[in-house]
């Protein structure tokens, strides 16, 4: 009875060490996936991992509870759930069995999904912010002048350039690949999120600096007024979900936004495009992992700040229209 878990697993904690018990205790061998050095990156940002994916792999395999530990490079571990296919595949309490990748596969061949809960207080985030007498990162508003704002964009800027490079041109790639092979765009979130998906919108469709066919994509919209029958029949949470059943279709791209990475409209939109056979491009903030671990591919701005995260966002969906325009126009 093969069951299967995945995380970073930098720091090692009380947290994982239950969970990974327990984990065990459903079966008879337990494998854990780990993400690469280079998907923790993606995930968590410039700093992480702390130790290696070798060093990770060692201090797991000294676990009783641990059998075998698997590294995987892609964000998800979806490719590797499949090929070890899993009798019980296992999360922590913060994820809901319906934000687990893999679960569907794991139930159509009769197995189970369990999303165990979490030993409160604990994460390495958390860890390290403490260790470094820091109670978070996130700058105050109160205050902030205009010289402190325009600093900070200019930094967050900066540090695109330095540590996302390869996220951007990664996104990129999926949203030309997207349009050359015939799909469309969707582009989701909420509150200034939404702001945000309108005018990306705006922007893939009317925005180019040579003449030629606009790329086509949809803003989803949490507009009650414009939903009234869906909001009538579902919970709000469920409106983009139910948009992408209605919209999406296979190569299509959906593109979620959301500062946090917690949004539970935005990750439920993203769990119903990936079963559509959607490919997905995350937009989130430096805490968004939840959102990151749930994408083919994401770009993590390197700010607590929402203000910050947004205007980053744009700036980001304008050169992603400008490798686009490249890409079609060019000779």
């Amino acid at each position: 009875m093969i069951v299967f878990t995945n995380g970073c697993f930098d720091v090692l904690h009380p947290g994982h060490i239950k969970l990974l018990k327990q984990a065990r205790g459903l079966g008879s061998r337990l494998i854990v996936g780990i993400n690469s050095d280079d998907s923790v990156r993606k995930i968590k940002g410039v700093g992480r991992p702390l130790f290696s994916q070798e060093e990770r792999r060692e201090v797991l395999l000294s676990l009783d509870a641990v059998d075998e530990v698997l590294i995987f490079d892609e964000l998800t571990p979806e490719r590797l759930i499949k090929e070890i296919a899993p009798d019980i595949l296992v999360k922590g309490g913060d994820w809901k069995e319906g934000e687990i990748i893999g679960a569907d596969f794991v139930r159509e061949r009769g197995g189970k999904v369990v999303s165990l809960p979490l030993v409160g207080g604990y994460s390495t985030t958390a860890l390290l912010e403490r260790m470094n007498g820091k109670k978070g990162t996130a700058a105050k508003n109160v205050g902030d002048t205009v010289e402190i704002s325009l600093r900070q964009h200019a930094e967050v800027l900066a540090a695109l350039s330095d540590q996302q490079l390869d996220s951007i041109r990664q996104c990129g790639e999926i949203l030309i690949d997207t349009v050359r092979n015939g799909g469309k765009v969707l582009i989701c979130g909420n509150g200034g999120s939404a702001a945000d998906a309108q005018h990306i919108a705006a922007e893939f469709v009317g925005r180019y600096e040579t003449e030629r066919t606009a790329l086509p994509a949809i803003a989803l919209t949490t507009d009650t007024s414009a939903l009234t029958a869906l909001a009538n029949d579902f919970d709000f949470k469920q409106i983009f979900s139910r948009q992408i059943e209605a919209l999406a279709r296979e190569g299509d791209c959906l593109i979620a936004i959301s500062t946090s990475g917690e949004s539970e409209n935005v990750l439920g939109a993203v769990m119903t495009a990936r079963k559509a056979g959607c490919r997905i491009v995350g937009m989130t903030g430096a805490k968004g992992k939840k959102l990151a671990s749930l994408c083919d591919a994401c770009l993590t701005v390197p700010s607590d700040r929402t203000a910050r995260i947004q205007e980053a966002h744009i700036t980001v969906a304008h050169i992603w229209c400008e490798l686009v325009d490249a890409a079609f126009t060019a000779k």
